[in-house]
């Protein structure tokens, strides 16, 4: 067949359920290899994207049925640079300035915005600057894509609206002036002025010149005008024609008159009516109507489902007409349309993520069948390329990674950190332990000094500066932590600011400085630093700042990093390397003319396909419109019409979860719409619940049998006969953490960074307590309190309470040494002796032999009548007395059985009188004594008890009794052991298992 028999101009349509690009190449080749072995090569067709381009040019190959194929010259339309075919001899861009570069661009709206800061009324630092860029560079691209002029904007606000709209309106018309003149200082300009500059030079070359040969342009729905124009000027071409993506050529002429924004057809009325073509006039390309599949059915429901709004009352009357039509050829239009087509409903986004990870694994069982997941959500696309993995199957993914994700810019974004605070203990572990870095150490020496420096320098309490951390590193005798801090306190002091803020580019420059530092090994190399697509992509961005970047203002530490953040979070790396030939992840767009064996079509949420209309900083909707910009909501028509695309492929599926980022989420408008006429049809549209099945039991355990609460049972010599009156109570409540500790000698790590409020708290009470009471054993100075404050806040200090805490504690120890001077008044007014972290012990006889328990007081004081009254200090909450009645707290009462027995060498044999724990605080009340148990019979008593339910329990033990898990669960808000994890708590905690021995 002739295609360019009909005079022009030629407008054609390949249905929505046919394969565009498959379709495209086979008409084409059938029309003009007969007529030559050149023919085909020396036509023209321009594609919308250049993953259209490339999958047209596969289809050209195989039309060829594996014969050699020279084929047409295909350009994108977004690619009209001169020298470039077709487009020779590149007098198109003849006088053009060239195009400033993105990232220039964002940095010069950024210094355009940060010079208008007063006018908007906010103070902005780099970040918030690129921020208010960005939306600047949307308003402008707007205005140069729809060719606007931008001249009502001084009538755009009224006197009843806001004043921000009044600011907004103001500042975008200084922009409107400021812009092109800085282009123009430059000697560039902008991105979207000079692409439809170009389209609009190419509509006019080929108006007055016509080209002779074939051209094509296919995919394309003309949303901006010049391509529309364009494209009207190659359906007039002599041997011209324009191939229309999906129009629905079916669909009543009075719901096509109300195809509005939101309709999947709206973007081809438009650019049919702007073209002044009836639809009727638009032809069925020749591959489509000479390959007819029964997916006519398909694309009829999907077409009708997504009528606009205001025909929906017809649906029955369309049902109806539907089924007559159906008739005709034997079928129930309805059921045929449906057959092929099956929705599933994952739970979440990670389940969503397998199930169609599972659908792309199981299509490759099949020789030859192709598979492609098309999701608009890319954060769902590159879970379904991590769980594709687990196969060792990597798809052909458009969403790529983020920078900020890739390994390079992991370490870039370290190191920004860094520039806050360099001795964060986190993010120094992060980057000692980054797979990059290599410090011009040998490998097995630089893995020793970084686990050294770990184990000794980076775990427990911040220090923070390098010469405290070095100073405890000596106290260690760290060797090898100590020579790894002077490396790296080398490497990274380039980052240091010496001043508040400083320019961006100079930063960058030693960031990139310190990165190539970190990164190289002995012999120089940096390994794959820049290398691969993430490291290419962080050389360039890197670059950009340190070239591009003056119209940033200048920047703190914490400013760059946030800068650098946004910068790595929103470029995207593509992957590339080795893909499976018939696997593809695909956007929205990308999908539209690209077509697979089975479609998975997934991220079917309101919010994610379709996306919400995005908010504009500085116009409303109704300035919008009048400055004549298009609504928001265009986009979702061309959302629209991308998934009726795709919903017309032989074999859909259809995916969406009930629960996004942990909130109920909603069915996507159109899928909502597609089960309402299904419902009304009376179809049901079937579901895949085997697939779901498999997804939820692909990661579970065949047979799940809970562990059972652990309970140790070590021979009898390995256990210990000695143990501190502390560890007793932990042998009480949880015997696994004393087996764990005692006798396997598991120590738990101290976290890296770790709060140390709480425990310096405790430390420095203790410590100031001691030194106190040393320092004056009888007599009480005049200025106590001052005294003890002073001790207290210069313990805090030793025990590593960061230096903004201070302040806090230091108003606290001033309530604290205040309740502390009244209670050493009033204790020491009869004269006793005052001992403090006096060590005692005591021996037990028990069937495995003698037991010693030992213990350290905190304080004992002794008095003219022969008692010894014992205070332990707490800095949190006392144990109650039901509890010490009980036993499982028995330091005080063990502590009054040693010094009974005389077990405390420096005081001897006496009495125990008050147990007493004192609360301090710091807050009102600053403290209070907590008497457990009153000298005489009643401290006697508990001594006794405690000293006898040590020795049956250390009876029981040397008998056999195994160190079981959490004995006493009626205490376990108050006691967290290190080694519940080690115990399984949890799980067997809640397998039903009976709590208690």
């Amino acid at each position: 067949m002739n295609l360019f028999a009909r005079p022009a101009p030629r407008w054609f349509n390949i249905p929505a359920h046919r394969p565009f690009v498959q379709d495209l190449a086979s008409g084409l080749y059938d029309a003009l290899t007969p007529l030559g072995p050149d023919a085909l090569s020396q036509a023209i067709i321009l594609t919308p994207t250049r993953r259209g381009a490339r999958a047209l040019a596969d289809a050209f190959i195989a039309a060829g049925g594996g014969k050699a194929v020279l084929p047409p010259q295909i350009r994108p339309l977004g690619d009209l640079d001169e020298g470039e075919p077709p487009f020779e001899p590149g007098d198109l861009a003849v006088e053009l300035p060239a195009a400033i570069n993105p990232l220039r661009r964002r940095f010069e709206l950024a210094r355009l915005v940060k010079a208008h800061e007063v006018e908007l009324g906010r103070e902005l630092d780099a970040s918030a600057a690129l921020e208010l860029a960005d939306a600047l560079g949307g308003f402008l691209d707007s205005l140069q894509i729809e060719e606007v002029t931008g001249e009502g904007l001084a009538d755009l606000v009224d006197a009843d609206l806001a004043e921000h709209w009044r600011i907004s309106r103001q500042f975008l018309e200084m922009a409107q002036l400021a812009w092109p003149a800085r282009l123009e200082e430059l000697g560039l300009l902008d991105v979207s002025q000079r692409r439809v500059a170009l389209l609009r030079r190419l509509a006019e070359a080929w108006t007055e010149r016509p080209p002779q040969g074939v051209l094509i342009a296919a995919g394309s729905t003309g949303t901006a005008p010049a391509t529309a124009d364009l494209l009207r000027v190659v359906a007039r071409a002599p041997q011209g024609a324009v191939v229309l993506p999906g129009l629905d050529d079916s669909l009543a002429e009075s719901a096509w008159v109300e195809v509005g924004e939101q309709h999947p057809q709206g973007a081809m009325r438009r650019l049919l009516a702007r073209a002044g073509v009836d639809r009727r006039e638009v032809m069925p390309w020749p591959a489509s109507f000479t390959l007819e599949s029964q997916g006519r059915w398909r694309r009829r429901v999907i077409n009708e489902a997504l009528r606009p709004a205001e025909r929906t009352a017809d649906w029955l009357s369309v049902i109806e007409s539907l089924r007559r039509e159906g008739e005709k050829d034997g079928v129930d239009a309805i059921a045929e349309g449906l057959s092929g087509l099956s929705v599933i409903s994952a739970r979440a986004e990670e389940e969503a993520a397998t199930v169609a990870a599972l659908l792309l694994r199981e299509a490759l069982e099949q020789p030859g069948r192709t598979a492609a997941l098309v999701a608009p959500d890319q954060a769902l696309a590159r879970r379904v390329s991590a769980k594709l993995a687990r196969w060792g199957v990597i798809p052909d993914s458009s969403a790529g990674l983020s920078l900020s994700g890739c390994p390079s810019g992991v370490l870039a974004g370290l190191l920004a950190r860094a520039m806050i605070d360099p001795l964060d203990p986190i993010v120094l572990l992060a980057i000692l332990k980054h797979p990059l870095v290599r410090l011009a150490i040998p490998p097995g020496v630089l893995q020793l000094r970084r686990t050294q420096l770990e184990l000794h320098g980076l775990r427990g309490p911040k220090r923070t500066t390098w010469s405290a951390l070095e100073a405890h590193l000596a106290t260690k005798q760290a060797d090898d932590a100590l020579a790894l801090v002077a490396t790296l306190k080398g490497s990274i002091s380039r980052l240091a600011f010496d001043a508040e803020r400083l320019p961006p580019a100079l930063v960058a420059r030693r960031l990139a400085e310190t990165l190539e530092t970190l990164a190289a090994d002995e012999t120089g190399d940096l390994g794959g630093l820049w290398a691969g697509h993430g490291g290419e992509a962080l050389g360039r961005l890197l670059a950009g700042l340190m070239e591009e970047s003056d119209g940033l203002p200048p920047v703190t530490p914490r400013g760059f990093a946030d800068l650098l953040s946004r910068l790595t979070s929103g470029e995207t790396v593509r992957t590339g390397g080795a893909t499976h030939p018939r696997l593809r992840i695909l956007g929205a767009i990308e999908a539209r003319l690209t077509r697979a064996d089975r479609l998975v079509v997934a991220g079917l949420e309101e919010g994610v396909w379709p996306q919400g209309a995005p908010l504009d900083p500085f116009l409303s909707r109704p300035m919008r419109e009048r400055l004549g910009l298009p609504p928001p909501e265009r986009r979702i028509g061309l959302a629209a019409h991308d998934f009726a695309q795709a919903a017309c492929a032989p074999e859909v599926i259809l995916l969406h979860s009930e629960r996004r980022e942990g909130a109920p989420a909603v069915k996507s408008r159109w899928l909502w719409r597609l089960e309402t006429l299904a419902r009304g049809a009376g179809v049901e549209l079937p579901g895949r619940p085997d697939l779901l099945d498999w997804a939820r039991s692909l990661d579970a355990a065949e047979t799940y049998k809970p562990a059972k609460r652990p309970a140790p049972s070590p021979p009898l010599e390995d256990r210990p006969r000695k143990m501190a009156v502390t560890r007793v109570e932990a042998l009480t409540r949880d015997p696994y953490a004393v087996w764990a500790r005692d006798i396997l000698r598991l120590y738990p790590l101290e976290r890296p960074d770790e709060a140390v409020e709480a425990r310096a708290r405790g430390t420095a009470i203790h410590a100031a307590f001691e030194r106190f009471a040393t320092d004056f054993p009888r007599d009480l100075p005049p200025n106590t309190a001052e005294i003890f404050e002073g001790l207290y806040v210069a313990e805090l200090e030793a025990a590593g309470m960061p230096r903004e805490a201070l302040a806090r504690e230091a108003a606290l120890a001033r309530e604290a040494a205040l309740w502390v001077a009244e209670l050493e008044t009033r204790r020491r007014a009869d004269g006793r002796a005052i001992h403090v972290e006096l060590s005692g012990q005591r021996t037990i006889g028990a069937p495995g032999g003698p037991f010693i328990v030992t213990a350290k007081a905190d304080r004992i004081e002794v008095d003219d009548s022969g008692y010894g009254h014992i205070l332990d200090y707490k800095t949190g909450k006392a144990p109650s007395k039901k509890v010490v009645d009980s036993g499982f707290s028995p330091q005080l009462t063990l502590t009054a059985a040693i010094l009974a027995a005389g077990g405390f060498p420096e005081i001897g044999r006496v009495e125990p009188g008050e147990l007493t724990y004192l609360e301090v605080t710091g807050r009102k009340p600053a403290g209070r004594e907590e008497i457990r148990a009153h000298a005489g019979e009643e401290s006697a008593d508990a001594a006794a008890r405690a000293l006898e339910g040590l020795a049956k329990l250390i009876d029981q033990f040397d008998r056999g009794r195994p160190y079981a898990s959490r004995v006493a669960p009626q205490f376990v808000k108050l006691h967290v052991s290190d080694y519940d994890h080690l115990a399984r708590v949890f799980e067997w905690s809640t397998s039903g298992e009976e709590d208690g021995e």
